[in-house]
């Protein structure tokens, strides 16, 4: 019997590629290429559901994601409404639009999460934790507690509370601190050698979350995105500098994706998001995986959409096309790799079991 998180999986791995090719067929209508197919799942086909403006819809056997087929893709057709006979700028257009819809996806699932449980008010700091024995937890405060000023400095954040902080080392403080409907204050020492892990007033902080509307929603779920991608792009170089243990940002096959999405489904929720009609930490993981669908799906390969935009460039910049022929057959190759890539990146999970937090 198939766990909870292998459906999971598999239908929300399906709707993305789904709205992937959704892109590539929207696009294609915008400026009048044919759509030949449009299929549900992978071929063989098992029947075709409905034609409609010359496009069969189609539902296949292997049930994950779905394709797009469109006209002249493959062949020097010359009809007008072929891929082949389309301008460049239509063409980059239609290869773009995949990997722009997953990043739209993904905005739309930050935006569900920040709906559902807030936003985090960067101004406010809350104190999540105190370390034992540490100045912090020998005053007084308490997890929960949301730090307003030190003395009687207003604090406009993290930053200026470490700032702050880090300016009396070895001398007394006052903390003024929110404790639900009241306001406490707190004298500390804040330690100037302070045991390795810990800070100099022994805390863990954080923003809390206020509620939001759509309208801040939207916009915020378009900011994660932008801070996934850029997360995304930036390993590469983590991964050379040493910041990052090359095992640790290795990348999963489908089995290594359900053992982090059952990781997912086990975190502790947190308490704004109690009662939320969907697991944010699901929401969070897909919206990841949207966004590596997307970043990846635009590099430069000749197999994935990059690579057909990079095909495109001679043709773009120097008014010469490189003939289908080669397309094809650089197509066919660094395809061929892919799917090497992926079996192996698959037998790596069950050979040497991706590592998740206890």
């Amino acid at each position: 019997m198939l766990s909870n998180e292998t459906v999971q999986l598999v239908v929300a791995l399906s709707a993305l590629i789904l709205v992937h090719e959704l892109g590539h067929f929207i696009a294609a209508r915008l400026v009048r290429v044919r759509v030949e197919e449009f299929g549900l799942g992978y071929p063989p086909r098992a029947l075709t559901l409905f034609e409609r403006n010359g496009t069969r819809y189609t539902l296949n056997w292997l049930p994950l994601g779905g394709f797009v087929r469109l006209k002249g893709e493959m062949e020097e057709d010359g009809d007008p409404d072929s891929l082949h006979s389309a301008n460049p700028w239509a063409r980059l257009l239609i290869f773009l639009a995949g990997p722009v819809m997953n990043l739209l996806a993904a905005a739309a699932l930050y935006a569900m999460i920040f709906l559902q449980i807030g936003a985090p008010d960067v101004q406010r700091v809350l104190v999540t934790e105190t370390d034992p024995g540490s100045p912090a937890e020998t005053a007084g405060l308490l997890p929960g507690d949301i730090i307003t000023a030190v003395n009687d400095q207003p604090v406009r954040g993290m930053n200026d509370l470490h700032d702050k902080i880090y300016a009396h080392l070895g001398v007394p403080i006052t903390l003024t601190v929110q404790r639900e409907a009241e306001t406490l204050q707190f004298e500390l020492v804040p330690r100037e050698n302070p045991p390795e892990g810990e800070g100099a007033i022994g805390i863990a902080m954080s923003n809390p979350l206020i509620p939001v509307g759509l309208h801040q929603a939207i916009p915020l779920g378009f900011v994660a995105t932008y801070g996934s991608a850029q997360m995304l792009l930036s390993l590469p170089g983590d991964i050379l500098a040493g910041r990052i243990a090359p095992e640790a940002a290795r990348p999963v096959g489908l089995k290594g994706m359900r053992d982090a999405l059952k990781y997912a489904n086990q975190l502790e929720l947190p308490e704004e998001a109690a009662d939320a009609p969907f697991n944010v930490n699901v929401l969070g993981f897909f919206a990841w995986i949207s966004v590596t669908l997307g970043i990846v799906n635009l590099l430069p390969i000749p197999a994935l959409d990059g690579g057909r935009i990079a095909l495109l460039l001679p043709e773009i910049v120097l008014r010469r096309r490189i003939p289908l022929k080669w397309q094809n057959a650089v197509i066919a190759i660094t395809f061929a790799a892919l799917v090497a890539l992926m079996v192996y990146i698959n037998l790596l999970d069950f050979i040497d079991p991706l590592t998740l937090p206890q």
